[in-house]
């Protein structure tokens, strides 16, 4: 890839684009993340592709420095072991978590609150927890993951449904109900440090632990955002518009997403010759420019 195109904004992406390159930027390089199947995994390759070479990826299935070259439809996919470090267990990778040796964690969720709490269980609506509107695939190793990084990075798309006073059931622990919970209930992790939703970014505050409004995407009003959100969203003095995504980063996303998986219509349109196509294609490519 030719480097002059590095830094560069792009003047043709979509939100779903933005989001992934608002992930990656959060990324440091040096960092161990853990990452998750879907939009954080996008990120995650973005930034291993750009400004962070050296962050240390890890997947849940026990692969540790993966640098894959294709995009991963799940933790057990072979390009999670393409040049990776290690190739354990799934119990090694969340005994290392829970040490507390892993710098950021990428979640996402069904639902959010204003402190951060993520739902991946049931959606209540009228009913309860044994006789939700809605059953949710629930934790996996988000949990783990919530409670032990030094810090978790969130992911959604925004509406009002989702991002809500109170989660209907808390899967992944944010700051719970404020200030002080999760030193309370001996959480090791130091708690959600933003949430990136395809329309803004959130960060929160020191003193109250609640989500305020930091950037929103070019395109999209102050108000807009508040009408996607539940409870009395806090603004930023200096709200900021989130910088567009690179010519490099939208390269990268449209070679890992070809068929636009993760910021597209998903697998509705996908075949398995498109689909097998598009890894031949990514990992030729992307190994011509990257070698490992």
């Amino acid at each position: 890839m030719s480097t002059d195109c590095k830094g560069a904004p792009s003047t043709n992406y979509t939100l779903q684009e933005l989001l992934v390159a608002a992930a990656a930027r959060e990324i440091k390089d040096n960092e161990v993340v853990f990452v998750g199947v879907g939009i954080p995994c996008l990120g995650a390759f973005v930034a291993k592709f750009t400004h962070a070479p050296n962050v240390v990826l890890v997947v849940e299935s026990g692969c540790i420095g993966s640098m894959p070259y294709r995009l991963m439809l799940g933790i057990g996919d072979n390009a999670c072991n393409e040049n990776a470090i290690a190739a354990t267990s799934l119990w090694r990778a969340f005994s290392d978590q829970q040490r507390g040796y892993f710098d950021l964690g990428m979640l996402g969720g069904a639902q959010v609150d204003k402190y951060g709490n993520l739902n991946s269980t049931a959606i209540f609506g009228k009913g309860d927890y044994k006789h939700p509107v809605t059953r949710l695939p629930g934790s996996g190793g988000a949990n783990d993951i919530a409670s032990s990084a030094k810090r978790t990075l969130l992911m959604m798309n925004q509406q009002k449904r989702r991002f809500l006073d109170k989660v209907d059931y808390i899967t992944s622990p944010g700051y719970l109900d404020g200030p002080g919970a999760r030193e309370k209930y001996g959480y090791t992790g130091n708690g959600p440090s933003v949430i990136i939703s395809n329309m803004a970014i959130f960060r929160f505050d020191e003193m109250t632990k609640e989500a305020y409004l930091d950037s929103v995407h070019p395109g999209v009003t102050v108000d807009d955002v508040k009408k996607e959100v539940s409870w009395d969203l806090k603004v930023s003095p200096n709200v900021k518009v989130t910088p567009p995504p690179t010519e490099e980063e939208v390269e990268i996303i449209h070679i890992l997403d070809e068929k636009k998986i993760y910021t597209g219509k998903g697998l509705k349109e996908l075949t398995f010759e498109s689909y097998i196509g598009m890894l031949e294609k990514s990992y030729t490519t992307l190994k011509s420019m990257f070698p490992a």
